[in-house]
């Protein structure tokens, strides 16, 4: 499978180049002919085309509320499968974009906020709401003069989209678009009407079977090449109300629309990661199943068609309210078959679909996808940093010669330094290089495009924080390179006061990183506890610092060995303190509030100093009291 996510990629290029370099100049060519030759199919393009515009200004409107109602909705109503199918289908009827929720359902997807299977559920409610944009066109946009609302929607949207407030850009860009959608469903309608008494397209009608099929695949084509099913419906419902093509081969096109949105969205996915392509595939998976039902069962969904239409009080022959009926029915159908199966499909996604492993660490949760979302794009950096701190552990742990189980134990660290006599086997170079290096590289790439990028105050902060806290792990692994190559020396030749030394050290660094991993699971506060380990470590290395100088003026070590010390020592507290640094900034960024009010109680460096000067006073004190 994960050989064939590398196809998938590979043809993802080639096709892309065929679009560039073959297929766009062929199309802008057959425009301008088409142009030429007939003015009414002006008409029809340039509604078509304004009606696309109006979804994508829409979709802009909508992006600048999705800073919170969304993403909380997202977080809160995907513990059930049924609430994920809900949340799927009203988030799309209201914003008639299925394009843009599951924009934001990959976004948290990728983050790691939500589950694969409600993900899929998301999608395959979302499925079902975009029918939806189908009843409005049919029983709304054909019935009535729309053009009459679209001038003032216009108007006051354009309006609306040059003042300062983003909310009021954000309705501007939503009253704008809806402007765009009505105008440009009254000019397709307009054009086809106009067209209609020059070619009758209608009389390039087929029938039965081979009529479904090539309607089918022409549908499909149209939504490539449109990259919106919502458009290729829109012209599907316009053409019949104006005759230009059959009730039977606008059913055909309907399911021809729903399959080849799917292709979009498979292309879509090959620049998130490898959660947005499971859904992708999941998505495939649906739309297919969902269009051979509505073929292999055609007849019987006309018949529940016409039940339908009876019941509701449509009329036999208002086909373009009908074909809303039948595009409603054989998503419904298709939900309801494929509902009972989505923990299973989501299981078989995540054994099979993998990406091929890689000699480096590659980023496990950023990805492109979710660069239109800030909310999820934080989320995924936050997880991507945990993701590089877990490689700068393994590799911290190894180079101190000491097992990541002892440091994330309760054990006694001291007694565990003392016992290890073993020097682990270990290229730090080649370990920084392949683990380290390129997946912060990546990581700051990230936030560098994030913040360049429409974002918030607060977003900006904690984006600031976290590239901060992928620098510090950077630091805190290149101390580690230059104390590691004395450290595996001296713990195999140095005498005992000098291992007791380095011993110290491991003990110092390995206590921060004790302390990190409370911090992580979040069993602590995470402010005071790194608070409490910052005046540990300052202790610690003050001691340490006491001992050296005691070796030194009693000439228990050399003068080389006391220079590698002090060397050493300065090694140990920076990596030390770019640990601590890094936990501020990168788990004290997961509550924003909660850190906001952490901070404003945790110590400043001369209040610990003060705190450790008290410590070692009542320590002199207690030692003067027990001599006498």
């Amino acid at each position: 499978m994960s050989q064939g996510i590398c196809y998938i990629s590979l043809a993802n290029n080639w096709v892309q180049a065929v679009l560039r370099n073959i297929l766009l100049p062929t199309i802008f060519g057959l425009l301008a002919y088409s142009f030429w030759i007939s003015p009414d199919f002006q008409t029809v393009a340039a509604g078509l085309s304004l009606f696309m515009f109006g979804m994508l200004s829409l979709e802009q409107g909508f992006k600048a509320f999705t800073g919170g109602t969304l993403e909380l909705l997202l977080r809160r109503f995907t513990d059930r499968q049924w609430k994920s199918i809900t949340l799927g289908v009203v988030s799309t009827t209201i914003m008639q974009s299925s394009s843009l929720v599951s924009l934001i359902t990959i976004s948290f997807l990728s983050a790691g906020l939500i589950k694969l299977a409600a993900g899929i559920g998301i999608i395959f409610g979302a499925n079902l709401g975009t029918t939806t944009g189908a009843w409005l066109v049919a029983g709304f946009g054909l019935k009535v003069k729309i053009s009459a609302y679209a001038m003032p929607l216009l108007t006051f949207g354009v309006l609306l989209i040059f003042q300062n407030s983003k909310k009021l850009k954000g309705i501007g860009h939503g009253l704008a678009g809806l402007g765009l959608l009505f105008l440009g469903i009254h000019f397709m309608k307009e054009g086809f009407d106009a067209f209609s008494q020059s070619i009758n397209l209608a009389s390039y009608a087929v029938g039965g079977y081979k009529g479904l099929f090539l309607f089918t695949a022409i549908g499909a084509a149209a939504t490539v090449v449109l990259q919106s099913s919502h458009a290729t419906l829109v012209l599907i419902i316009t053409a019949l109300a104006s005759g230009q093509i059959t009730y039977e081969n606008a059913m055909a096109l309907a399911i021809g629309a729903n399959v080849g949105t799917t292709i979009t969205a498979m292309i879509g996915s090959l620049s998130a990661n490898i959660e947005g392509k499971r859904l992708a595939v999941a998505h495939l998976i649906f739309n297919l199943t969902t269009g051979l039902l509505a073929i292999g069962l055609i007849s019987q969904l006309i018949d529940s068609v016409d039940l339908v239409s009876d019941f509701v009080g449509i009329r036999s022959d208002d086909y373009t309210l009908k074909i809303a009926v039948f595009h409603t029915l054989f998503n419904l159908l298709g939900l309801v078959v494929m509902v009972p199966f989505i923990k299973r499909l989501a299981e078989i996604l995540e054994e099979y679909v993998h990406l091929p492993k890689a000699d480096v660490a590659a980023p496990k949760y950023i990805s492109s996808a979710s660069m239109g979302v800030p909310a999820a794009a934080t989320e995924a950096i936050r997880k991507e940093l945990i993701h590089l701190y877990e490689h700068a552990f393994r590799l911290i742990a190894h180079g101190l010669s000491l097992h990541r189980g002892v440091i994330r134990s309760e054990k006694d660290l001291k007694e565990a330094a003392s016992a290890t006599r073993r020097v682990m086997e270990l290229d730090v170079d080649l370990y920084y290089e392949r683990y380290i290096k390129n997946l912060h590289g990546s990581i700051v790439e990230f936030i560098i495009k994030l913040q360049s990028a429409s974002i918030g105050e607060d977003d900006a902060e904690q984006l600031a924080q976290l590239r901060q806290a992928s620098i510090n792990i950077l630091e805190a692994v290149k101390a580690l390179k230059h104390l590691h190559k004395n450290l595996s020396r001296q713990l195999l030749t140095c005498g005992p006061k000098v291992r007791s030394q380095y011993d110290d050290m491991r003990v110092e660094i390995a206590s921060v990183m004790r302390e990190l991993e409370v911090v992580k699971e979040g069993e602590s506060d995470i402010i005071l506890s790194l608070d409490e380990a910052s005046l540990e470590l300052k202790q610690a290395d003050n001691e340490l610092s006491a001992s050296l100088d005691d070796l030194i003026r009693s000439s228990a070590i050399s003068q080389t060995q006391a220079t590698s010390l002090m060397n050493d020592g300065n090694y140990s507290r920076h990596l030390a303190q770019s640990l601590l640094a890094m936990g501020r900034g990168l788990f004290g960024a997961r509550h924003k509030a909660l850190s906001d009010a952490q901070q404003q109680m945790s110590l400043a460096d001369s209040e610990l100093e003060d705190l450790m000067k008290k410590a070692t006073l009542a320590r002199g004190n207690a030692a003067e009291e027990w001599k006498l």
